[in-house]
């Protein structure tokens, strides 16, 4: 699917989104008003919010389609995420000015009224949500837009708000038990939560998070699927938007192989990764391996015992022994939870202790990608 296409798929369904909760802003605040119900009131300012957020959708949506540039030669696509932090804050207003207006209602109690006919409207209004929720998440999930399926969640999670009205007039019909301010406390406290969350998840993506484990696997399984590769290694992909993926990464090949060779490899594994992925490989460096002695393997092999025997050290890879002029380099992937200049230290100081007449050089890295 291009982007274009992903574009009118977001646009056309925020619109719906729109139109739908626009409608029942209407419908709600005319039931509200007349029933003096601060939770029906309250649903009704959701409903709008959820408008709103669809508006500033399509609006990001459109800003993150527009073409690179001399200054924005990757593109637009992190635009999304700015809407998406835009709707988060708005639901997160709507919570809180919800929460004071419903510990007002606690303090001043007022009398609703409600007939049969108020209740089908709010019945009806539970059905519509979550049938365009359902409908919203399923086209967010098609087009990988992490603010339409936001919305449809949130679309859900209205249709549980509006059955929780809904539940509150027929006691309040049936029992005589006034539950309006408290019901309209809960709703708040419900919208606050969606927006936090929402917030930190865009705070997440904006800040850069550890990409999907399913994207990198098929990525590294790609490249080692290639009979010279041994093993893909410092994968980072860096995301500019939604499907905006771009790459680097290191490939171990044996220390046989020309430069012409190589550049053909490459070529040939950025056209395959982004084929099956869209992931751009914009690096492909080169790890080479020891294929001209057999006692390189063995050294290999003890030094990886060594530097593994600790629990912070989650693989080695690169390992490279240049016996004529005595030098070994291998890089460790190393957890978050050591200092990397201390490991560093201590596994070249027992390497060292082993083969005293190398001189070693050990790349320590981070935990970037799921090994």
């Amino acid at each position: 699917m291009n982007e274009k296409e992903r574009e009118k798929i977001i646009v056309r369904t925020s619109v719906i989104g729109i139109l739908t909760n626009v409608m029942l802003v209407a419908f709600k605040m005319v039931v509200g008003i007349i029933s003096n119900s601060i939770a029906i009131i309250l649903d009704a300012v959701n409903n709008l919010s959820d408008a709103l957020s669809s508006v500033i959708t399509i609006v990001g949506a459109k800003l993150a389609g527009k073409s690179p540039d001399k200054k924005h030669p990757l593109g637009y696509g992190r635009i999304e995420y700015l809407s998406s932090m835009i709707v988060a804050a708005l639901v997160l207003y709507a919570g809180i000015t919800s929460l004071v207006e419903s510990i007002k209602k606690i303090i001043h109690p007022e009398k609703a009224e409600y007939s049969i006919t108020m209740i089908v409207i709010i019945a009806v209004a539970v059905i519509v949500k979550l049938i365009l929720g359902l409908f919203v998440k399923k086209r967010g999930r098609k087009v990988n837009s992490g603010a339409l399926v936001a919305s449809g969640s949130d679309a859900l999670f209205d249709a549980i708000i509006s059955a929780s009205v809904l539940a509150s007039a027929l006691v309040y019909m049936i029992f005589h038990i006034s539950l309006e301010a408290f019901v309209g406390m809960v709703i708040a406290a419900f919208i606050i939560k969606a927006g936090m969350g929402m917030l930190i998840e865009t705070l997440d993506d904006i800040l850069g998070k550890r990409a999907d484990k399913e994207l990198v696997l098929k990525v590294k399984k790609l490249i080692a699927e290639e009979e010279p590769v041994r093993g893909a290694y410092d994968l980072i992909i860096n995301n500019y938007g939604p499907n905006k993926n771009i790459a680097s990464v290191h490939i171990e090949l044996p220390d046989t192989m020309t430069v012409e060779e190589v550049d053909n490899l490459t070529r040939r594994l950025e056209e395959k990764v982004y084929k099956e992925t869209s992931v751009i490989l914009t690096g492909v460096g080169v790890y080479s391996y020891n294929t001209k002695n057999d006692s390189a393997t063995e050294i290999r092999n003890n030094v990886q015992k060594i530097i593994t025997a600790h629990d912070y050290v989650l693989q080695m890879h690169g390992f490279y022994l240049d016996m004529q002029n005595k030098k070994m380099r291998f890089d460790a992937v190393l957890t978050f939870a050591v200092s990397f200049r201390e490991a560093v230290e201590t596994m070249t100081k027992e390497v060292k202790e082993a083969y005293p007449d190398y001189e070693i050089t050990i790349t320590s890295d981070a935990d970037i990608s799921d090994l």
